[in-house]
């Protein structure tokens, strides 16, 4: 074979490879320019975006906890394992028995149809298994339950399988509801129980497939409806706004009819939701957009308002314009609402529970803590660890606290990623972390000696 045939054949592959690796300096070079700090809080430093070709790729290899690894707490506070050997543990729900629900999930396999196929797709996909997110769903909500109430769980148990990536969970009159990705619904359960054999029933159908596939719960406080959080089926509605139908935003669904009415939209991604517990008005934490880059743009922590537009796609943060997507036929931008407050750019809020129950010491008497996942796609990396924001007469105020930190090792490999938070019945605070498998506790350390 002649040198010039041998060249020919050469050339395409060589071609895909400085594709390859123009994509990877396209991914990896940009980073963040504004101190982290001023992008938290009620008025957060917003600068001018920097549109990205492809997202800022930043991703913390996931390796589990080694033998004897926790997670590092606050001052004043203690963490151990309430519960090891579980399965990508997503949300979690206490029972009014004291009995801990964990639904073991993740994401359904996405084919083309779904927003699985792409550039975008593949970057996707590589990103998520790398990050620990890919597994296979488990599909099952595991009950844990501490007896004797030395902060470990003796019993870990399955008490339903065969869901559909399942997240959210809420209990009331007999009827556990659940959060599929593509459904609420619901089976009769007391509280006691250990196992359910019942078929779940549909009680209302949810926009499933593309983005953000998590569907979480939060039972009204006069127990007629549930509040489910949607997540948009894509970044910035590329796919159409069809497609974004009854998505980024909250529903309530009223039981049991199933009817449902968008409560509030413009959410690009609304995960935790929980209830202030001195006005009683519902908050939520919100993951914002990407590929504007690392410094844009925060997500955040927000009360709910009925009817409010919070303005994704066409705006972000109260009103500032995102110029890659098409104009509204309405001029919305002066009925977008402003977030409460800001978190950090990329830090994926997700869970969120209130202060109310917890026994964690004067610090920690009035505030929100919030699960971040962690970023992917910032550099440096942000989130990968447990916040407290103090709030005063019902509304956040200060710079947010660290609570549960460690989950990223001193190389930057993501040991756990915290998920979802919630207060036990003794007054703990319990994290389920995806990566380790693990629900972490967190209590007031013990007087020193």
């Amino acid at each position: 074979m002649t040198t010039k045939k041998k060249l020919l054949i050469a050339l395409p592959v060589l071609l895909v490879i400085a594709a390859l690796a123009a994509l990877y300096v396209l991914a990896t070079s940009e980073t963040a320019e504004v101190d982290f700090a001023k992008v938290t809080g009620p008025r957060p430093e917003i600068t001018a975006p920097r549109e990205t070709l492809i997202p800022t790729l930043n991703v913390a290899k996931a390796t589990g906890w080694k033998a004897g690894e926790k997670p590092t707490a606050a001052a004043g506070l203690s963490v151990a394992a309430f519960a090891e050997g579980l399965t990508h543990p997503r949300w979690i729900y206490a029972l009014p028995n004291g009995d801990i629900l964990v639904s073991e999930s993740n994401s359904p396999t996405r084919d083309d149809e779904n927003g699985g196929g792409g550039i975008t797709g593949f970057v996707m996909e590589k990103a998520m298994a790398r990050a620990g997110a890919g597994v296979a769903s488990p599909n099952r909500i595991i009950l844990l339950r501490d007896a004797d109430g030395d902060g470990k769980a003796e019993l870990k148990t399955v008490l339903i399988a065969g869901l559909n990536s399942p997240s959210g969970m809420a209990w009331t009159d007999g009827q556990l509801y659940i959060g599929n990705t593509d459904a609420l619904v619901r089976v009769p359960f007391t509280p006691g129980q250990t196992k359910i054999d019942a078929k779940p029933v549909v009680v209302a159908k949810l926009p499933g497939g593309y983005n953000h596939w998590a569907r979480n719960l939060l039972l009204a406080p006069d127990g007629k409806s549930i509040y489910v959080a949607v997540g948009s089926a894509s970044n910035i509605a590329e796919r159409g706004l069809d497609l974004e139908e009854k998505r980024a935003a909250i529903l309530q669904v009223a039981l049991p009819s199933g009817k449902d009415r968008v409560f509030a939209y413009g959410l690009r991604n609304p995960n935790g939701m929980a209830y202030e517990p001195t006005t009683g008005d519902l908050w939520t934490v919100v993951n914002e957009r990407d590929m504007i880059g690392s410094d844009l743009v925060p997500d955040y922590l927000t009360e709910v308002q009925l009817g409010g537009f919070y303005g994704w796609p066409w705006y972000y943060w109260g009103g500032y314009v995102d110029k890659r997507v098409p104009e509204p036929e309405d001029d919305l931008q002066s009925y977008v609402i402003r977030p409460d407050y800001a978190l950090g750019p990329h830090v994926a809020a997700l869970g969120l529970t209130f202060t109310d129950g917890a026994i964690l010491g004067p610090e920690y008497a009035s505030g929100a803590f919030i699960a971040e996942h962690g970023s992917w796609n910032r550099r440096p990396r942000s989130g990968y660890k447990v916040v407290f924001v103090p709030f005063a007469q019902g509304k956040p105020m200060g710079k947010p606290v660290d609570v549960l930190t460690g989950f990223l090792s001193a190389d930057g490999e993501a040991r756990g990623r915290p998920v979802a938070v919630t207060v036990g019945t003794r007054g703990g605070l319990l994290v389920t972390d995806d990566v380790g498998g693990k629900i972490w506790r967190v209590t007031a350390a013990p007087p020193a000696k």
